[in-house]
């Protein structure tokens, strides 16, 4: 089979840039957790965050369709940035009042020298050897003659308080959300490159590029975890080093890749605003919009609980020792199993079902994977349901959504489009999913939670059925073809004809 030439320097860009992430996004939460962040506060900071993306992804998306000649130069700027602000964090120093021990068990070393030591363990719950043991090696002046006590755990109102306030938790805010917003940027920008490599009408080749994104985020996700924990040896304190380290390695051969990029001419809007406006209006369109929030709803737990939730499950069956080994077989098992299956015939399986079905197919399919997951009991059981569920949830939905937006846009706005489309769906979907999930998850823990999110997704489906049906153009009422060929959510060309485009 030849190899198209003009196509690797995209599936270059795919691996590196998600290999340079795969040992960094899935451990943000966690690291700030190890930091003393409560699951509310990060679901604060984690909702505030999508409305930057829903912001930032359609400024810069209109600067990229805008500044033609520019493309290139922002887009390597956005990569060195995001990288910077990443490494960044490696600079935090654990503060010592609030060192690990033992998942979410926090200590202080407050020593009262008279007979003897008294080591006062800030903790959720009363303390057993293994605890003990963690907290002997952390600090080693409590190993001999010692009493443990068992202190409450500080509320948000007044032990943290001044956590709250400090330097430490105000850098990971910023080094975190700063990265953060330029990885999401990056990554609509990233699509946005590739259908233009790819040309008009070639959108269900989308997947066959992005696959090897999936494939650098898995090994190296997995290496990162194995890294960590490596590294990190016996301590409670887990030392995110070796992640960040190669995380640097792979941006930076990522930034080498772009530069070899060719990015071919394309029209120009004049006026994107007024284009995608009437865009909107269409009726498939707007449904396409609606429910594009709701999967970002639905996916937002899994990106910002999944591993805070594995994390208390090991800390309840004694496996913290290699939690990170188990997040990382976890982002492995995600996106090196049936991810990459859909990815690939992505494709063939919008051009059976059309984009339409194939969403609500998707929506299913995120029911029952949260579903599954709400059962565990065992967390080491989370690796065979993320090994099948991430391919028909994250990968096909994905790609539903990025095609179809490619395939609507008007000419000279598809990376404003993208970027709209990119900002509904992780930027005003993850919001509103991870304000909630941090509630749910602090009112009703994690299993309950997860129980709440399968049911919205099982809704979704239905609703998203029904719209469909109501709402598709008539001359698509039963016109599957004998080959296969079945209907879609509505086609480019009839999006088009019903749309006004700004002269």
């Amino acid at each position: 089979m030849a190899i198209d030439r003009k196509l690797l320097p995209v599936k270059a860009h795919f691996f590196f840039l998600m290999a340079g992430m795969g040992p960094v996004l899935p451990f943000l939460p966690v690291f700030g957790k190890q930091l003393g962040i409560s699951e509310v506060v990060m679901g604060i900071i984690t909702s505030i965050l999508p409305i930057m993306f829903l912001l930032a992804k359609p400024v810069f998306g209109f600067f990229f369709d805008v500044f033609h000649g520019a493309r290139k130069a922002l887009f390597l700027a956005l990569l060195m940035s995001t990288t910077v602000f990443f490494v960044m964090l490696t600079s935090l120093p654990l503060p010592a009042e609030h060192a690990p021990c033992s998942g979410y068990l926090f200590c202080q070393n407050q020593t009262e020298r008279m007979n003897e030591t008294t080591c006062k363990i800030v903790c959720a719950g009363p303390l057993n050897d293994s605890d003990i043991s963690v907290c002997e090696k952390l600090f080693p002046e409590c190993s001999e003659s010692c009493n443990f006590n068992c202190l409450p755990r500080p509320s948000e109102t007044d032990g943290n308080t001044q956590f709250y306030k400090g330097m430490i938790f105000w850098l990971y805010v910023v080094f975190m959300s700063l990265g953060s917003i330029g990885f999401n940027v990056i990554n609509s920008i990233s699509d946005t490159v590739c259908f233009d490599v790819l040309g008009e009408g070639q959108e269900k080749k989308y997947g066959n590029q992005r696959v090897w994104g999936t494939i650098g985020f898995g090994i190296f996700a997995l290496l990162g975890g194995y890294a960590v924990d490596v590294y990190s040896g016996d301590s409670g304190i887990k030392d995110y080093t070796p992640a960040f380290s190669i995380a640097l390695v792979c941006m930076i051969c990522d930034v080498l890749c772009c530069f070899s990029l060719k990015l071919p001419p394309l029209p120009r809007s004049e006026n994107i605003v007024k284009d995608l406006f009437e865009l909107s209006k269409n009726p498939h369109v707007a449904v396409f919009l609606v429910f594009t929030v709701f999967v970002g709803i639905c996916d937002s737990f899994i990106i910002y609980y999944l591993f805070w939730f594995l994390e208390d499950l090991a800390i309840e069956h004694n496996y913290t020792e290699n939690i990170k080994l188990l997040e990382g077989i976890t982002i492995a098992a995600e996106t090196l199993g049936a991810e990459v299956i859909f990815f690939i015939f992505s494709g063939k399986i919008l051009s059976r079902i059309g984009y339409g079905y194939c969403l609500s197919v998707c929506f299913f399919a995120y029911g029952v994977r949260l579903g599954l997951l709400s059962l565990l009991q065992n967390p080491w059981w989370v690796i065979p349901i993320e090994l099948a569920m991430q391919g028909p949830t994250y990968a096909l939905c994905y790609t539903t959504i990025v095609a179809y937006a490619s395939a609507i846009s008007p000419p000279g706005t598809s990376a404003t489009t993208q970027g709209l489309v990119a900002g509904l769906d992780d930027g005003l979907g993850y919001a509103l999913g991870s304000l909630s999930g941090g509630f749910l998850y602090k009112w009703l823990k994690g299993n309950n939670a997860l129980r709440v999110y399968s049911a919205l997704a099982f809704i979704c489906s239905l609703a998203h059925t029904v719209l469909y049906l109501m709402f598709r153009h008539p001359s698509q009422e039963a016109t599957s073809k004998p080959s296969g060929d079945a209907v879609e959510y509505k086609s480019p060309e009839l999006a088009r004809e019903t749309t006004v485009v700004a002269s």
